[in-house]
């Protein structure tokens, strides 16, 4: 089965009497719908609704759960915990020399190096688990890479940065990251309204291209005006967060697509339930 070590993603444990009421009230993830043996998606935002952190999240035992993030960030998003924690009966702490594995394809009931495998419950057309702590050494991140590009799963870093995406720009009230049903936490009003009244415009697409397309954080564009932005990609196929309503116009006029010089076409990943607009005679406003 293949399978890849992730050296750029580590672990936050968050553990004690309060751990689920305290992340519960400040993350986007509805734990109530967490079930063992799962990850799920899940974001802390800006009381304005954009995405401070992104992560994912499984459960680590009695009243103790695990937060996998960009080994990068991991620092500013303990900080930040810390500073939401208050008097709550919680420990927080970084787990030192923590290994993330993920493994995938159709025997991936088992992790390469561990009995304790977690599904990744973003990816609707592949089976993919990862696992935690286990020994296993390079891996194929190549293959990887295609796998998550290919799924329409964009992650921050390459694909958008955070403080600058809202969560539906990347597809969390798609992938199960965004609980609808649960109470507040930080950002929800914007959350909740933005889904209530059907105003995301930015989403992930999936590109393709007839050759080499450039690096992430090119620009997308239709005869010289921007519609999004290139991110991940794997030779001739990448993610990019792009204004649907000026995408489809651009489909309507039959007018030309380009990642920098590189002519593309954007498609909605197969298992999402969003839609281009059916009328996108407003995509040249704002």
């Amino acid at each position: 089965m293949p399978f890849a070590l992730l050296n750029d993603r580590t672990l936050i444990s968050v553990s004690g009497p309060d751990a689920e009421h305290f992340l519960q009230n400040i993350l986007t993830t509805d734990l109530d719908a967490l079930a063992a043996g799962e990850v799920k998606p899940g974001a802390l935002l800006a009381p304005q609704g954009k995405i401070l952190f992104d992560f994912l999240i499984s459960r680590a035992g009695e009243n103790a759960f695990r937060l996998e993030c960009r080994a990068d960030i991991v620092d500013d998003f303990l900080r930040r915990l810390m500073l939401y924690r208050l008097r709550a009966k919680v420990e927080l702490a970084k787990q030192d020399q923590s290994l993330v594995t993920v493994v995938w394809g159709d025997d991936s009931t088992a992790s390469h190096s561990d009995s304790t495998a977690f599904g990744d419950t973003r990816f609707r057309d592949a089976t993919v688990k990862r696992s935690y702590g286990g020994g296993a050494k390079g891996g194929e991140a190549g293959a990887w890479q295609a796998l998550r590009i290919a799924s329409g799963i964009a992650e921050s870093g390459t694909d958008y940065q955070l403080g600058d995406a809202f969560p539906h720009d990347v597809l969390l009230d798609e992938t199960g990251g965004v609980g609808f049903k649960k109470g507040c936490y930080v950002g929800q009003e914007v959350v909740s309204r933005m889904q209530h009244r059907g105003t995301a415009r930015r989403r992930v697409l999936i590109v393709q291209a007839e050759r080499p397309l450039p690096v992430a954080g090119t620009d997308l564009s239709v005869e010289g005006r921007s519609v999004g932005t290139l991110g991940s990609n794997a030779g001739t196929s990448g993610l990019a967060i792009a204004r649907v309503d000026r995408v489809k116009a651009a489909l309507d006029a039959g007018q030309p697509i380009l990642a920098g010089d590189v002519p593309v076409t954007l498609t909605i990943p197969a298992w999402a339930r969003f839609s281009f607009p059916q009328d996108a005679a407003g995509a040249e406003e704002a």
